[in-house]
């Protein structure tokens, strides 16, 4: 009897051991799967990515970084990086907006179709909500774009005076074809600080990325961008780096030290 009662509790202590571990490999299995399933969402959430044709692509020219990609829609012009004196964006239109000089089609009403684009959807967004907004300047050539630096050196007294207000030549956005700058009646259409502080330039700070734009050169980021602060600026880069940009709060350097390039 006791070899008896021996052999089976020895049994059931065994099957217990082996329902406990079927139930642990299970547990494990389960476990597993959820980690698995949780991957995708972490890789997700890493950050943002950009294929690699989005990327400035660079020659030296006289000490210069020059950029060999200028119809990139991404393209990173600032004061490391220049456009080339000859390049005039190929598909130059003039968006169907109100212009604070009124029907005149000139030089400064012209930006690249994809842009004037997403400016008109935007312009008419604003409308929506009773805000009047009035483009000033989009397209700037290289050529204008010395002239405008020689007047303000003139003014200023040194081209590193000048170089504070005024992007050299080549370095200036407008030259892309990608930027406008916009004001409003009630600031008399002129491109000031304090437009910040008008409902129509509010609307765009906290609007324009839903529209593929974003605020150029931002308060507090003078350091990054090397230009002051323009809540005039707006520069096209399309709604998804658009939304990117305005929620990490990043200027486009920041946003190209961040992305990954794939």
């Amino acid at each position: 009897m006791k070899k008896t009662g021996w052999l089976l509790t020895a049994a059931l202590l065994l099957s217990g051991c082996q329902q406990l571990d079927g139930k642990e490999k299970q547990e494990s299995h389960q476990e597993k799967n959820v980690s698995e399933k949780q991957s995708p969402a972490k890789e997700a959430s890493a950050g943002p990515k950009l294929e690699a044709a989005y990327f400035n692509k660079i020659k030296e020219v006289n000490g210069k970084k020059v950029i060999t990609n200028p119809e990139n829609i991404m393209v990173l012009v600032n004061k490391q990086f220049s456009l080339p004196g000859d390049y005039t964006p190929p598909d130059l239109v003039r968006p169907k907006v109100a212009f604070s000089f009124g029907e005149q089609d000139i030089e400064k009403s012209h930006m690249r179709k994809e842009a004037a684009e997403a400016l008109e959807k935007m312009f008419a967004g604003a409308k929506q909500e009773q805000i009047q907004l009035f483009a000033v300047s989009g397209y700037r050539s290289y050529k204008r774009q010395v002239e405008i630096m020689n007047n303000q050196i003139a003014s200023a007294g040194s081209f590193e005076k000048a170089a504070q207000a005024v992007a050299p030549p080549g370095q200036s956005e407008h030259q892309t074809g990608l930027t406008m700058d916009i004001s409003a009646e009630s600031v008399n259409f002129d491109l000031l600080q304090s437009f910040e502080t008008t409902k129509e330039g509010q609307w765009l700070a906290n609007n324009a990325h839903k529209y593929g734009f974003i605020l150029r050169y931002p308060k507090g980021k003078e350091k990054v961008t090397e230009y002051m602060y323009e809540p005039w600026h707006f520069r096209y880069v399309g709604v998804k780096a658009a939304e990117e940009i305005f929620r990490h709060g990043w200027t486009l350097e920041e946003y190209f030290n961040n992305v990954e390039k794939i």
